[in-house]
Order: structure tokens, then C-alpha cells, then sequence
């Protein structure tokens, strides 16, 4: 009769060396508590401010005693109302500006930029390491001083541009980087024209990013202070209302618009999920199995 001995097992390990199961299941164990402790600090607020605003104790709403006149104070509030109407149009005129510009300067640094491309990217993100205040003021004596105009939608519109121009061109980078430029060459090979090429061939391959570009945009401008607030003067929008309204205290008002906001922001990352899990969203080309690729 054989004798068989246990051993301890031994799992492989980074260099070459075999690492015991216990040490695995330590290193395990720490991962999934440092990983537990990242998700608590970052949702335990985001979670604490939706209960607080649905609750009759909005500082410690353990259990919540369910109340929404919160919400009911929110909607009738017409200086609310007036902030989220301005918020959304700088918003949709900052994140149209801002795809469209850089939309325009990445095609034309990958196709005709040439060695001087790597110039050029550097000079377009050089927003990112500004800081948005000094956008802000900047772009007030740009307007006022230097070409009369004076603060407004617009304006604002402008600014938010600039410190989002560099989040969207990442964003198209990423998405034309992959881009098969012999499609386009090949549709006006056919007789199409630069508009037809861009409208049939280029724009339906690369939505998604402009998709992605158009969010980030909208919702850096949405919810921008520092620059806003130098260009908008006594115009309400969303954050500016909110930072002032601090000065009486931090109102259950404040809770349900955070939640509110919160709220829109997961439904649209979730609605991007699907449309990415389903299938009807698709970065890049990729060429078809078995299609010839000449």
C-alpha cells in the first residue's frame, strides 16, 4: 500500500517564484478589502445625499423616514428652474463647439499634419494643465477689454470650449487612431464628394466617439463654476445657484438637486452600457471575418 503525503499547494507567482495557497488567499483577502474600503468612500456619499433627500432627517437619514417635499421645495423654486434651463443650453452650445472643433483638429493632424503631428497634439491639450480659473479670468479680459463683449451665454459657451476642447480630442484621438482612412479614399474613388464621404462613410464609423466627446463635454460645462462664473455675472445656472445657496446652510433643496443630477448621469452611463453590451454601439472599424483586406 502506497503511502500518498499531502502537500501544501503552490500557485505561481510574478519572477518565477511559487507563492504558498495561504499567501494567496492573504494577498486575495487585502485586494478585496482595499477595493471595498475605494467603493465606500467614493458611493457612501452619493448614497447618504439620495437618502437624505428622500427623508424627513436629512442629516442622518438611518432608517429613512420617506419624504419628497424636498424635491416638491425643488421643483417649485423658479430661480432652480431659471439655473437648470441656462445650464442646459451653455451645456449643448459648449459640447457642440467643442466636438465639432475637435472633430475637425484631429482628422486634419492624422491625415495632413504629417511630422508635425506630435506638435500640434501638444499644443491642442495644452488646456488640460490650465488651471480653470485662469480660464476663466482669461477669457473675461479677452471678451470685455480686448473685444467689447459682454458676459453672457455665449461667451460662456466660448470658454467652456477651451477647457473642454482637449477632454474631446483625447476622446477622437482614441476613436480615429483606428479609422481606416482607404474607406473614405475608396468612396470618393466612386465619385462621392468630401461632404458625402464625411456624412455616409466617415461619420457612421466614428459616432460613438463623437457620442463620447459630446458627453464629456456637456457635462464638464454643466457643471462648471470657476469659468462660468466669470462670464455669466447675475446669470443663474445650476452650480453657481448651488455654491450660493451654501451660504444659508445646506438645504434639503441642495440634496434632491444632487441627487437629481446624480441620477441622470447613471442613467446615461447605463443606457451606454446596453447600447455597447447589445451591440448597437461600436468603436471603430473592424473589418468583417474572411473580408479581403486590400
Amino acid at each position: 500500500m502506497t503511502e500518498t503525503s499531502t502537500m501544501v499547494p503552490h500557485v505561481p507567482a510574478a519572477g518565477g517564484r511559487r507563492l504558498p495557497a495561504p499567501r494567496i488567499l492573504l494577498r486575495t483577502g487585502a485586494l478585496c478589502l482595499v477595493t471595498a474600503m475605494v467603493y465606500v468612500f467614493l458611493y457612501l456619499p452619493i448614497i447618504h445625499i439620495g437618502l437624505g433627500s428622500a427623508s424627513r432627517n436629512t442629516n442622518f437619514p438611518y432608517p429613512p423616514h420617506w419624504a419628497f417635499k424636498a424635491y416638491a421645495d425643488l421643483f417649485a423654486n423658479a430661480l432652480y428652474r431659471t439655473a437648470l434651463g441656462n445650464s442646459i443650453l451653455l451645456g449643448l452650445g459648449s459640447a457642440v463647439l467643442t466636438v465639432t472643433m475637435s472633430t475637425m483638429a484631429m482628422i486634419g493632424v492624422l491625415r495632413f499634419a504629417g511630422r508635425h503631428a506630435r506638435i500640434f497634439i501638444l499644443l491642442f491639450v495644452a488646456p488640460l494643465f490650465v488651471a480653470e480659473v485662469l480660464v476663466g479670468i482669461s477669457s473675461l479680459v479677452l471678451s470685455g477689454l480686448f473685444l467689447g463683449l459682454p458676459g453672457n451665454l455665449f461667451s460662456a459657451m466660448l470658454a467652456n470650449s477651451v477647457h473642454c476642447f482637449a477632454y474631446a480630442l483625447l476622446i477622437m484621438a482614441t476613436q480615429l487612431y483606428r479609422y481606416d482612412w482607404r474607406l473614405d479614399e475608396a468612396a470618393m474613388v466612386f465619385g462621392a464628394t468630401p461632404a458625402q464621404t464625411f456624412w455616409l462613410v466617415t461619420l457612421p464609423l466614428i459616432w460613438p466617439g463623437l457620442l463620447g466627446a459630446f458627453l464629456i463635454s456637456f457635462i464638464l460645462s454643466f457643471n462648471n463654476l470657476e469659468i462660468s462664473f466669470y462670464l455669466l455675472g447675475a446669470t443663474p445656472t445650476l452650480p453657481s445657484v448651488a455654491w450660493g445657496a451654501l451660504r444659508y446652510g445646506v438645504k434639503p433643496e441642495l440634496f434632491a438637486l444632487a441627487t437629481l443630477v446624480n441620477l441622470t448621469v447613471l442613467a446615461g452611463l447605463a443606457g451606454m452600457y446596453v447600447a455597447m453590451a447589445r451591440g448597437w454601439a461600436k468603436f471603430g472599424h473592424r473589418p468583417e471575418r474572411g473580408a479581403a483586406v486590400g
